[in-house]
């Protein structure tokens, strides 16, 4: 029995409403578990986000040690759910991948279903390289730009110093980490695109020229305004978009041979 989905049961606009349901409710129970397990361990995932610039102010030998402050009591409380909501997505992105991936499942075709444990895996996989880039490399190089700027200022020796809130290092790191973590899904990216029949190999390597100009402009408006945040991100897109031309050439041969059978 043929599994191709037009041969399959068609479900109603109410049965897609409903499935659709189904599978927020289980992506919000898995943040929650996530955000609260990340909550338990919200010390230790602060130490670890911090770690970048604890490096960058060492390195550029401010006076006073490496404080964070926050304005208000609560601050310091939202900041920490912040942190615990950061990280619950993250704990819990196999599963929003897998339950993203269940409920269009059933649109495609029986070989098409097959790459649903490779779909999460992967992207699993690239974003956490993303993420894990932007924090070990890419972040220590901004903040230590930044607080470049930090010290006397003139001939009065005017003295600036960075007085810097918890809640706004959460919310810059956080953007910057899932920033870095959504780019490098390129290659996932291009290979469903490949899958669809929307691009090959040579519209990629036609498009190529104009993806270096989009690197650059996506690495100047996600990374900080200074050229080595820029070209940290954007070099390692076009590495990216090398892999993803691999990657279609791969799928295209295979579709070719495929065919040629049939």
């Amino acid at each position: 029995m043929s599994e191709d989905p037009e041969e399959q049961h068609t479900m109603t606009f109410w049965e897609h409403l409903a499935e659709l349901r189904s599978r927020i409710v289980k992506m919000a129970i898995a943040f929650i578990i996530g955000a609260g397990v990340a909550w338990w361990f919200k010390e230790p995932l602060l130490i670890w986000l911090t770690k970048p610039f604890v490096s960058a102010w060492n390195a550029g030998e401010l006076s006073g040690g490496v404080t964070l402050h926050f304005p208000a009591p609560q601050s310091l409380f939202v900041a920490y759910i912040k942190l615990s909501a950061f990280a619950g997505f993250v704990l819990a992105l196999p599963i929003l991948l897998y339950q993203l991936w269940a409920f269009v499942a059933p649109g495609l075709y029986s070989n098409e279903k097959r790459l649903g444990l490779p779909f999460v895996v992967a992207s699993c996989g690239l974003f956490l390289a993303g993420g894990y880039f932007c924090w070990r490399v890419a972040s220590p190089i901004a903040f230590q730009y930044f607080l470049s700027f930090a010290g006397p200022v003139g001939s009065d020796a005017l003295n600036v110093q960075p007085t810097v809130m918890i809640d706004e290092y959460i919310a810059f790191v956080s953007r910057m980490i899932i920033a870095f973590g959504v780019v490098f899904e390129l290659p996932v990216l291009v290979f469903f695109l490949s899958v669809a029949g929307l691009v090959n190999h040579r519209h990629l390597i036609q498009f190529s020229r104009y993806f270096v100009v989009v690197a650059f402009v996506l690495g100047a408006v996600i990374t900080p305004p200074d050229p080595m945040s820029q070209l940290l991100l954007a070099i390692p897109l076009c590495i990216l978009y090398v892999i993803s031309i691999g990657i279609a050439w791969i799928f295209h041969r295979r579709r070719t041979r495929e065919e040629i059978a049939t």
